[in-house]
């Protein structure tokens, strides 16, 4: 039997005089409990149970303490949904998040839930409950409680694939690529936001590796309360749409950056103008020494929708790569961006791509154990969240010396030097103590009472 217990050291301290308590557990401090502290400290996971809902209709289980769970078996790279009961096991984070499990048969493997009632917690669910918590809960708890705002913002959407043979993965879709092999899943659209030197994924949608790109980002760009007046938002050719490109800036006052497809008739424009001005400069970026780059004005005459008086004007910055004879030509509605800004700005798209990396190669977020997609939605927005924790921790004092690595890397060279500590539960009730604590008041009590703590002692 799974106990749930509360902090409370009048009651533990007590019982231990007394002789009488049920277990006690030796901490087992790391980097994940580090960063879950620093997020409790910083009032940031106390927002879950409020900003997603809890559909249970049974509640002995804090839902925050579940979430909390679940995110940071995340972060251990725990995919199953039976490592979530016990990946906390810290003295020091148990007792910080005010709560401790201790099972009273001493056989650990059953856990907090079996496997089988957590997928009937995520049955009661529907995957858009899951997105839309991220959402909420990013949005209207996290980003306001860690004081930021992001101006400049990045949308894509990348694949979230699965075994082609198996189409038992619910709502998943094949489609043939480009080199002509098939794949069959998902796609993840992302909203991010640039923060300094950092980013947070702000919004999310989730749908069939078919949906095209703009399709699936399209109401959320448009929607979005992240985008604000003044703000950037970058996009690459996948998201090319005069209509959207001109209610943006025209109906949110949000100016976009995208670069052009070879064809259009902008594209050879900017290209044409260019040339003939011969006004090159070097490419602001030292690593494209063999770019030059040329500003190109008044392009919104030779890119068209259906309703040309509501078109915006673009600037443009053409991009001459000198050694391939290739033109490549960006634009933006903010007119009077020179062309060493537009493409300098530009250049922090690739930065979203490096989180696709990172949580699929590193974080796993394709490793779904359940076919279901209540639960692959759950999977997703868990991995996003223990995604979203790590980056926030590196921003912090605490945490800075993680900076610009990943979670894995940084996990490898985590050297714990915390004291030993111990979990003594009763009943309902648990206190943490240092090792030097629990010694001093083993060695004060009678001999009678230290050999009926000698039991539940000697399994910690």
């Amino acid at each position: 039997m799974i106990m749930i217990s509360r902090n409370d050291q009048q009651v533990v301290k007590e019982a231990i005089i007394a002789g009488n308590i049920d277990a006690a557990i030796a901490s087992e401090a790391n980097l994940i409990d580090e960063i879950l502290l620093s997020m409790k400290r910083n009032g940031v996971i106390d927002g879950l149970s409020k900003h997603i809902k809890d559909n249970r209709e049974r509640r002995a289980i804090p839902f925050g303490m579940v979430l909390t769970l679940a995110f940071a078996a995340k972060m251990k790279l725990a995919s199953s949904l039976t490592d979530v009961p016990y990946a906390i096991r810290s003295a020091k984070t148990l007792a910080e998040l005010g709560y401790c499990m201790w099972d009273t048969e001493r056989d650990l493997g059953k856990g907090l839930m079996d496997e089988g009632c957590i997928r009937a917690l995520l049955g009661k669910y529907e995957a858009d409950e899951w997105i839309a918590g991220y959402n909420d809960y990013v949005q209207k708890h996290v980003l306001p409680t860690m004081k930021m705002e992001a101006n400049i913002h990045i949308l894509d959407a990348t694949k979230i694939e699965v075994n082609l043979e198996n189409d038992k993965y619910e709502g998943s879709e094949v489609i043939k690529d480009s080199d002509g092999t098939y794949q069959r899943g998902y796609k993840l659209a992302c909203l991010r936001g640039v923060i300094g030197d950092r980013g947070v994924i702000e919004e999310i949608r989730f749908g069939g590796i078919r949906t095209h790109d703009l399709r699936l980002s399209e109401e959320m760009v448009r929607t979005s309360p992240v985008l604000k007046p003044g703000d950037i938002l970058m996009m690459d050719r996948g998201f090319i749409d005069r209509e959207l490109i001109n209610d943006l800036k025209n109906v949110r006052g949000v100016d976009v950056y995208i670069p052009l497809r070879k064809g259009m008739s902008a594209y050879d424009e900017a290209v044409k103008i260019a040339r003939e001005q011969n006004h090159w400069l070097s490419h602001p970026n030292p690593k494209r020494k063999g770019q030059k780059i040329a500003q190109v004005e008044n392009l919104g005459m030779f890119y068209e929708s259906a309703n040309p008086g509501k078109d915006v004007d673009l600037t443009g910055c053409v991009v001459w790569d000198k050694e391939k004879d290739e033109y490549y030509v960006f634009v933006t509605t903010a007119i009077g961006v020179s062309a060493r800004r537009l493409i300098s700005t530009y250049e922090l798209r690739p930065e979203i791509e490096e989180d696709y990396r990172q949580i699929k190669d590193l974080w796993n977020i394709e490793a779904f154990k359940s076919k279901k997609l209540p639960v692959i939605a759950f999977h997703i927005m868990a991995v996003l969240v223990g995604y979203l924790y790590f980056q926030l921790f590196a921003s912090t004092l605490q945490g800075v010396r993680w900076a610009g690595k990943s979670l894995p890397a940084a996990l490898k060279k985590y050297n714990d030097v915390e004291p030993v500590g111990i979990i003594i539960c009763v009943g309902q009730s648990f206190a943490v103590y240092s090792l030097l604590k629990i010694m001093q008041l083993y060695a004060s009590l009678g001999a009678d009472v230290r050999a009926r703590l000698d039991v539940a002692l000697a399994l910690a």
